[in-house]
């Protein structure tokens, strides 16, 4: 794996730029309009890419579209975390070539975490020949250069080698919501827990500028975002790479002083490196959200150490029990990995207990999936399947009858909430710790805050009426 950083010129940014102005000539020769669709798999970091791909093809003479079925591009954005995801790509990609029969002019690429694997490209090279392009994360920034090659040369695309990982200032986005927006504060990852393969495919731990970040955010800020997420495969890490002497704790300071009516909020976050200065600081600013996804990933300590994630069960809890100490508002989510190799039944209920005695607002649940090239695909896996689903059962029950317990504490209680779209007949909103409420309302009211009395509860969201005098100041 090659370790070095790479900032991007200026320079060479210009370069994809460049390739850009020949891709819309080359499309306004021929007199077509051409349109590109862009498929996201995966976490936040993949959309905030796919912002960037959009941007490229908008500058490219590209408009977007909203289906695969007559698109000029077709770019499949993907994540390698789970096997099941991974199959879902092949099996979409492969329903392409239908696509590409009935539009024969149709460019095919595939992107993201899948394409920094090796199998993955050896597979699209032998079994998918209508796929034109392949380029892992690190080559992004090229994309123009390797649309214009596919374009101009008619050939088969693959950007995969190991090169060191790059950050490119400067690449245009179109965000998918002017109301809340992703910002990439880092990349890569230096923890290199044994199940995952991101270390491998996105690269190590690189930070940007925090000059570069809260110029972003500001402009953001400027052009109406009420909501920023900052992204990292984990946050906590920022700055460690740079001799600015900035953590990530001070950056969220730095954001959440820019003037403006908005809230800032961050994934993930990695129990080893979150810090009571970070809660502190969380606690201390208002526009800084009281949410905190911190994965524990499971409740056993040896299992954490078989996993390698640098912290024991005791650690974590202290750590979420002075969050909570200092922000008694905070909305907190996990991630929990069920049936990792050599989980023993007692293991498993040291996780139930965690999650009984933590009271997480929601958690995402995964069976174990085995990466090759992870340390953990090598390790002996004895419990059978459906021992595994059983444990996911039940973990799910527990869990989905905590969530409706603290949805069900919310009733009676009148929120701020940011009214962010509509589901049919019911406009949606999100809470300040992003809980999901649906209330009747007019569309004009979509963009705004809006303080709505919780009325009703259920697992997975809540429902309310507006306070009529939230209305008339804000409309």
């Amino acid at each position: 794996m090659n370790t070095k950083t790479t900032v991007i010129s200026q320079e060479a940014l210009d370069a994809q730029f460049a390739y850009c102005d020949q891709i819309a000539a080359y499309w306004q020769s021929l007199g077509i309009a051409p349109t590109a669709y862009v498929e996201t798999y995966g976490c936040q970091q993949n959309e905030a890419d796919s912002e960037k791909l959009r941007g490229y093809l908008v500058q490219s003479g590209y408009g977007i579209a909203a289906e695969a079925e007559g698109a000029d591009v077709v770019i499949m954005n993907t994540c390698a975390i789970r096997e099941h995801a991974e199959q879902r790509v092949f099996g979409n990609l492969g329903a392409l070539t239908h696509t590409k029969r009935r539009h024969p002019r149709q460019k095919i690429f595939l992107c993201g975490c899948m394409a920094g694997e090796t199998k993955v490209s050896d597979r699209i090279r032998q079994s998918y020949p209508h796929v034109d392009g392949v380029f892992s994360t690190h080559h992004l920034w090229q994309f123009p250069e390797i649309l214009w090659n596919v374009l101009n040369r008619q050939k088969r695309q693959f950007f995969i080698e190991d090169e060191p990982g790059s950050i490119a200032e400067g690449i245009p986005q179109v965000r998918d919501s002017r109301l809340k927006a992703w910002v990439s504060i880092m990349y890569g990852c230096n923890n290199f827990c044994t199940y995952c393969i991101v270390p491998y495919v996105r690269g190590r731990e690189r930070s940007r500028q925090p000059e570069d970040i809260l110029a972003e955010c500001r402009a953001l800020i400027e052009s109406g975002t009420k909501d920023i997420t900052l992204l990292g495969q984990n946050v906590n890490s920022y700055g460690k790479d740079l001799s600015c002497g900035m953590d990530f704790a001070d950056l969220l300071a730095a954001i959440a002083q820019i003037p403006g009516d908005f809230l800032v909020r961050f994934m993930t976050s990695h129990p080893r490196d979150a810090s009571e200065k970070l809660f502190d600081t969380m606690a201390k600013y208002p526009k800084i959200a009281k949410q905190l996804h911190l994965p524990f990933q499971s409740g056993s300590t040896r299992v954490l150490k078989a996993m390698n994630r640098h912290y024991d069960r005791e650690t974590y809890l202290q750590k979420v029990l002075y969050a909570k100490k200092v922000m008694p508002e905070l909305v907190l989510t996990s991630d929990v990995i069920v049936g990792f190799p050599g989980e023993t039944e007692e293991e498993f209920e040291e996780t139930i207990s965690l999650i009984q005695q933590v009271h997480y607002d929601s958690l995402f649940t995964f069976i174990f999936s085995p990466r090759p090239g992870t340390p953990a695909a090598k390790l002996d896996d004895p419990t059978p399947k459906a021992e595994k689903n059983r444990r996911f059962d039940k973990l799910c029950a527990v869990q989905n009858a905590i969530s409706e317990e603290i949805h069900g504490s919310y009733i009676g209680k009148t929120l701020r909430c940011l009214v962010d779209g509509r589901d049919k007949e019911l406009l949606t909103a999100r809470t300040e710790g992003g809980r999901l409420v649906r209330f009747p309302g007019c569309d004009k009211l979509i963009g705004t805050y809006q303080h709505i009395t919780i009325t009703g509860a259920t697992t997975w969201s809540l429902s309310g009426e507006i306070e009529k005098s939230s209305i008339k100041n804000s409309i």
